[in-house]
Parts: structure tokens; C-alpha cells; sequence
């Protein structure tokens, strides 16, 4: 039988937090394919191509290591992004306008460099998402972070993220690097009320 991994179960503790109680959490370098972007996530046809061809791309590796020698099933993680502005004022104020962000989706260790290529390259084939030219392939290492597990439209998120920021000021750390969102719902086809969101922020 085929072996079948679920990398949001064996690393529950990255993706699975709790609801209730703010956690730290030491993120491991990982392999992602991401795509970076300006403007309001809501509204951007930039964000929306670049969610097509992240998902277009990591299915397509899914399948080939599938079929390939390795012959192992996996589940496609989640699409997660990176939030910031060149004035981080904009940020808070909510013009999102002015937002910068990397739209990623983490890869198994299966995947290789010259996987990915090839995989990209039969996309660009059969579909040729617009967003595939600007598509990475990269390690990226979060480090000590602290983050929740919340529920609820986008818009409401506020609340949730200031008891972040003040768990990280109350513990005598300072926030570094970039907001960080893992869209552990479909926010395409999900009432908005039931959206899960993993909320990270990461700290020194």
C-alpha cells in the first residue's frame, strides 16, 4: 500500500495551535514556493493569480512524486502569507492598498530543486498561470514566534492580533519579521465566519 503523509498532523504543533491560549512555537527552516505581491488581498487580481499558481504548481508535484519512483501520497498544505508595509503606520491604519506580501505554500522534503522545475514547466504547459513567472523556490526560517489558532472573517482579526503583540511585549521580547497567516480554510469557498486562521507573529 501506498504510504499516505499528512504533514499538518506531524507538524501539528506549527499547525494546529490552540484557540483559546496564545503559544510560543520555534518554526524550523522549510521549503516553500512563493510568490510576492502589493495590494488589498480582497480585491487584488495579483493575489488571486498568485494563489492559482501556487496551488497549480504544488498539486502538480504532489502527483509526480505520486507516480514517481518514491510513490508517496501526501496532502497539499495550506496556503499561508506574509503581511507588511514599507510604512508599517499603513499597515495598522488597515489601508491595505499599500500592503506587501508573499503568498507561499510549504513542500516536503521530497521536494528538490530540479522537481520543481520540472513541475513548473508542465504548468506552464498545460495552464500558464499568469503568476508563474514570479514563482520561487526557497528555504525559509521563522524561528521563535508566538501565534493562535482564530475563527472568524478576516476583517474581525484585529482584537486577536493585538493579544499577540502584547503576549510578545509582555514576555520581554520584541516582534521581528513579518505577520504571518496560515489559511488552514478555503477562504474561496468558506462562509466567512467559519474561517480558521493560524495567526503567527515572530519575536526576539
Amino acid at each position: 500500500m501506498m504510504p499516505k503523509i499528512d504533514f499538518k498532523k506531524e507538524l501539528k504543533h506549527l499547525y494546529s495551535p490552540s484557540r483559546k491560549e496564545i503559544s510560543e512555537v520555534d518554526v524550523p527552516q522549510m521549503n516553500f514556493l512563493m510568490i510576492d505581491g502589493k495590494g488589498d488581498p480582497n480585491n487584488s487580481e495579483t493575489f488571486r493569480q498568485a494563489v492559482e499558481a501556487l496551488y497549480s504548481v504544488s498539486y502538480t508535484l504532489k502527483f509526480m512524486i505520486k507516480k514517481g519512483p518514491q510513490a508517496v501520497d501526501y496532502a497539499v498544505m495550506p496556503l499561508e502569507g506574509l503581511w507588511w508595509a514599507e510604512d508599517m503606520t499603513q499597515f495598522d491604519t488597515g489601508n491595505k492598498e499599500n500592503w506587501l506580501w508573499t503568498a507561499m505554500i510549504m513542500q516536503p522534503q521530497l521536494v528538490t530543486e530540479a522537481l520543481w522545475l520540472e513541475a513548473k514547466a508542465s504548468v506552464a504547459e498545460k495552464k500558464n498561470p499568469p503568476a508563474l513567472p514570479q514563482m520561487r523556490f526557497e528555504a525559509f526560517a521563522e524561528g521563535r514566534a508566538a501565534h493562535i489558532l482564530y475563527i472568524g472573517p478576516f476583517a474581525d482579526e484585529g482584537p486577536t492580533i493585538t493579544r499577540i503583540h502584547d503576549f510578545i511585549a509582555e514576555q520581554g521580547h520584541k516582534r521581528s519579521g513579518k505577520h504571518h497567516e496560515i489559511y488552514l480554510s478555503d477562504f474561496r469557498r468558506s462562509a466567512p465566519e467559519k474561517l480558521k486562521t493560524v495567526i503567527r507573529q515572530p519575536f526576539i
